[in-house]
């Protein structure tokens, strides 16, 4: 494959028209002074505002050096990063996102690294400004999970931030997993890494497109794709109720054939009951998922589609 570029800017788009002409600006004149030679390719992920007039219109500002990939629908940040990926035509790639809260600035320092011989480096947020409490919280609980229940290292307070050398994006673009969690891809391919810290600053315009049920869908992915740990969890669960039933049967028969006490009462055998049909039920359902994950796999449908590519 050709690779006419230095480097490859990829950055999802969804709902920014508010920030994605500025950010474009400021990405633009950052890329400038590396003195690469770059290409910049905005993935629109079904927005649903004027998005993408704006970014056709940072193309027309930016003839040759904006490329503009149009998916058919919004398939989620995680996919309109590999459509991005897929595209790319540099001999390293730096991923993205488009609200402006990870500064364009921060790439000059990956390039260096990269120019000394660092497969990927990735951003480390020292600061996160304009965050709340419980999402730190939240984000700091979800990694140190994360890293307990796999044998993956994924770095604490990394993001979708960071810069792959080519050999990486190649095999990165071979896998074609649906449920995909790229910081942990990335985490999982090896190679020689370097982190780089730095302040993410809070968000200018626009709203976040990631609420809680989208966090606690991304966290379950993650978990899902890196880790057995729920069906082992389960599983441990089960083995606990079985030991304390086990118990409470030797007890009933202790008392029936040894006492003259036996236990009696509705409301403990309704609280039983529904005890076990609840943690069964739950069992079912992170199986369920597993199994839901590698249906959507074996159907081999394409990860995404296109509708528009400008170049």
């Amino acid at each position: 494959m050709n690779h006419p570029y230095d480097i490859s800017i990829v950055t999802p788009v969804h709902n920014e028209a508010e920030a994605v002409e500025d950010f474009c600006s400021d990405l633009v004149k950052t890329l400038n002074e590396s003195r690469l030679n770059y290409e910049i390719i905005f993935v629109d992920d079904g927005s649903r505002d004027n998005s993408y007039e704006v970014l056709k219109g940072c193309q027309a500002r930016y003839p040759g050096r904006v490329k503009l990939v149009r998916l058919g629908r919004n398939f989620g940040h995680q996919l309109a990063i590999t459509a991005g990926m897929r595209l790319a035509r540099g001999r390293s790639a730096v991923i993205m996102d488009s609200d402006g809260q990870d500064p364009p600035t921060v790439i000059l320092d990956f390039i260096e690294y990269w120019q000394q011989g660092f497969d990927i480096v990735y951003g480390v947020r020292t600061e996160r400004k304009g965050e709340t409490l419980f999402k730190k919280f939240t984000a700091s609980l979800f990694y140190k999970l994360l890293r307990l229940s796999t044998n993956i290292d994924i770095p604490e307070n990394v993001g979708d931030f960071y810069l792959l050398d080519r050999k990486v994006l190649d095999i990165l673009n071979a896998m074609d997993e649906r449920h995909r969690f790229m910081r942990g891809l990335v985490a999982w391919v090896g190679f020689k890494r370097k982190g780089v810290g730095y302040v993410r600053q809070a968000r200018q315009k626009g709203q976040t497109k990631f609420g809680f049920w989208k966090m606690l869908k991304f966290s379950f992915d993650a978990a899902t794709t890196f880790s057995f740990a729920p069906l082992r969890a389960i599983s441990l669960l089960g083995f606990i109720i079985s030991l304390f039933s086990f118990l409470g049967i030797l007890l009933i028969i202790f008392l029936k054939l040894f006492t003259h006490y036996t236990i009696t009462g509705w409301s403990s055998l309704m609280v039983g009951v529904l005890f076990i049909g609840g943690i069964q039920l739950l069992a079912i359902g992170i199986i369920g998922e597993y199994i839901a994950r590698i249906g959507d796999d074996v159907k081999q449908r394409p990860l995404y589609t296109v509708k528009e590519f400008l170049e």
